[in-house]
C-alpha cells in the first residue's frame, strides 16, 4: 500500500524496524522539525508544523501495524475473528473496513478488488473473511485507536 511506503520512507526505516527503532527515528525527526525551533522564521515554522504533523501521523500509522504491537493482542483479535459477527464492512481504495458485533474493528490493507467482490457474494461473508481475508491480510485495530485518542 502506497500510504505504508510512504510513511516508511518518511521515517527512513524499513518493514522490519522494530518498535524501539520507530520511536527513536520519531523523537529525532521531532527534535529536528519540531515548530518552536523556527520560532524566528513564519515561513519554516508553517513548514515544521506541516511536516511534523506528517512524522505524528506517520509514526502512530506505523506502531499500529508493527508486528510487536500486533502480537500484543493477537488472542484478542483470534477471539473476535472467530466469535464475533461482523455487522458492518467498507471497502475503498484496497483497504476494507470490518466492524465486529464485539464493538472491535479492523482495517485490512491491499485487499484486491476480486476479493472484496467474492467477499460481499459469498453466502457466508465471515466464514470467507475468516478463511481468505483474516490471516491473509496486514492489518490493524481501529478500536485501540479510538481508545487511545
Amino acid at each position: 500500500m502506497k500510504k505504508i511506503v510512504d510513511y516508511r520512507k518518511l521515517l527512513s526505516v524499513n518493514e522490519a524496524a522494530e518498535l524501539q527503532e520507530l520511536k527513536t527515528v520519531y523523537r529525532s525527526l521531532i527534535k529536528t522539525w519540531h515548530p518552536d525551533k523556527f520560532h524566528d522564521n513564519a515561513e519554516l515554522r508553517l513548514e515544521a508544523e506541516e511536516k511534523s504533523k506528517h512524522i505524528i501521523e506517520a509514526y502512530h500509522f506505523l506502531v499500529s501495524i508493527a508486528p510487536e504491537t500486533r502480537d500484543q493482542s493477537i488472542s484478542e483479535y483470534t477471539d473476535t475473528t472467530a466469535n464475533a459477527g461482523i455487522t458492518d464492512f467498507d471497502y475503498k481504495s484496497q483497504v476494507l473496513t470490518v466492524n465486529f458485533s464485539d464493538g472491535s474493528a479492523y482495517e485490512y490493507f491491499d485487499v484486491p478488488k476480486e476479493v472484496y467482490r467474492k467477499f460481499i457474494n459469498a453466502d457466508s461473508p465471515g466464514r470467507f473473511a475468516r478463511r481468505h481475508i483474516f490471516g491473509n491480510y496486514l492489518y490493524r485495530s481501529l478500536s485501540k485507536l479510538v481508545a487511545n485518542a
